[in-house]
């Protein structure tokens, strides 16, 4: 049987490599009827209450967005990899076009590369999507996925040539899409054996996109899987593996990025907790509140005005949906504090299991344990957008909190199931073991409960 699973991997990988118009062909496919639900739907009024998602373009727009591309891409992550970024995704198929038609191929700065973009990038793009409802108005949308796009064919005007820059170093998901990625099944994978003994004379590197070292490719976070490489020197292969692989053998890297870490505990977990959780957290409500009371007090009313333009805080007056200066203080608050008290616990959590077991890389290797956890926050946290859609044309899901409840329950032991593997696998006496994992339990916790507030608890 994985002889067979191995074979059908390998020939997926031989034909998305020999089949590149196809490819590109579904990738222009996916830019035209990206940019036509980006664009057309800003320029349409507002739905009435009483429409449907198939009667309206606007609330169609929506829905495909927000209720099946982005929680469909993250779970995509977990079983398939990065084919999302090089065989669909329309901005870095338009980022690699500009890049190789128009491009002035600058060398890439210093700065551009520094590794805490796509950590500031998330956690920026989230923040500021929740002000101005991202979720629920098309003109917000096009603001934020059409400015990235902008940005990202702007990049690769100026840098590379045929390459994608931004892909590599800006986007503002490239790290999520890194981290996840790494729970994948499958991979792009070089033998270097074969490597080293090929004997078919000089072949011509292939373009690769986001630009990595092709002989040392020995999984999946960095790697766009476009197939480019399948075959090369006869080295270059899709191959299955363990989900457990990549993680657990090969996550201790000593040259590791701490901002990766710092992605995943205050940006994946902590800031994602916290944008999906406001709108339903009894405690915003609280300390919105007191901060009004506290205005009103102290005759302060400008902060309580809808003042601000929608592309600075949501203002749609026709929809009686309006924040005010004290709402976005309040949203900005709320996200960011859940980012920094989560981030905060985790890392002390981690920081005492490292020390606990006297090992400098074990911080960086154990916090990839949370992976499968991070990965079902954002799953969840976007299709609650999926399912509220779909209620307004009132379709409901009797099965919905078991099915959620299955989710939280099964990558909670996920998550403890590679943080024991990555444990056994560090030197140390059995009773530090035990209690490292304990407290990598524990740690576990706050995230399971934030998530059972949410879909149980309020």
């Amino acid at each position: 049987m994985s002889r067979i699973i191995t074979t059908a991997v390998y020939h997926l990988g031989t034909v998305m490599h020999r089949h590149r118009t196809v490819i590109q062909t579904i990738q222009w496919c996916v830019v035209a009827i990206y940019l036509f639900l980006l664009i057309v739907p800003s320029f349409l009024p507002l739905p009435p209450r009483q429409e449907h998602i198939l009667g309206n373009l606007v609330l169609f727009a929506q829905f495909v967005f927000w209720g099946i591309w982005w929680p469909f891409v993250i779970l995509s992550m977990l079983f398939i990899g990065r084919i999302w970024c090089g065989v669909f995704c329309p901005e870095g198929a338009l980022a690699e076009f500009t890049s190789r038609t128009v491009g002035r191929n600058k060398s890439i700065p210093r700065w551009l590369k520094w590794r805490g973009w796509p950590t500031v990038a998330f956690i920026l793009t989230t923040l500021y999507g929740q002000l101005i409802s991202v979720y629920d108005y098309a003109e917000a949308a096009l603001l934020i996925l059409g400015g990235s796009t902008l940005a990202a064919m702007a990049i690769g005007f100026f840098f590379g040539k045929g390459t994608r820059v931004w892909c590599r170093y800006l986007c503002p998901v490239n790290g999520v899409f890194n981290l996840l990625s790494r729970l994948a099944p499958i991979s792009f994978k070089t033998d270097q054996e074969k490597w080293a003994h090929y004997c078919g004379g000089r072949q011509e590197n292939p373009n690769c996109p986001p630009m990595i070292n092709i002989h040392q490719l020995h999984g999946v976070n960095a790697c766009h899987m476009c197939a480019r490489c399948a075959g090369f020197r006869d080295a270059v292969a899709l191959k299955p593996r363990s989900v457990m692989e990549e993680v657990v053998v090969y996550g201790e890297d000593k040259n590791a990025s701490p901002w990766e870490t710092r992605l995943l505990l205050f940006g994946m977990i902590g800031v994602a907790i916290g944008a999906f959780t406001w709108t339903v957290s009894p405690w915003f409500v609280t300390f919105k509140q007191a901060i009004a009371e506290w205005l009103v007090d102290h005759n302060i009313f400008w902060p309580l005005d809808p003042t601000a333009p929608w592309w600075v805080l949501t203002n749609h007056p026709a929809n009686n949906d309006s924040f005010n200066w004290v709402d976005g203080f309040c949203v900005a608050s709320y996200i960011l504090g859940s980012g920094l008290l989560f981030g905060t616990f985790l890392t002390l959590m981690l920081w005492a299991i490292a020390s606990l077991m006297r090992s400098q890389t074990l911080f960086h290797h154990l916090a990839q344990a949370f992976l499968p956890l991070a990965a079902a926050g954002l799953f969840l946290g976007l299709t609650a957008t999926t399912v509220k859609l779909l209620m307004y044309d009132g379709i409901t899901f009797w099965w919905l909190p078991y099915a959620r409840a299955f989710i939280l329950a099964l990558t909670a032991l996920w998550s403890l199931y590679l943080a024991a593997r990555i444990l056994q696998r560090t030197p140390a006496s059995l009773i530090r073991k035990y209690l490292g994992f304990f407290l990598f339990a524990v740690s576990c916790v706050p995230i399971v409960y934030a998530w059972w507030l949410m879909f149980w608890g309020w």
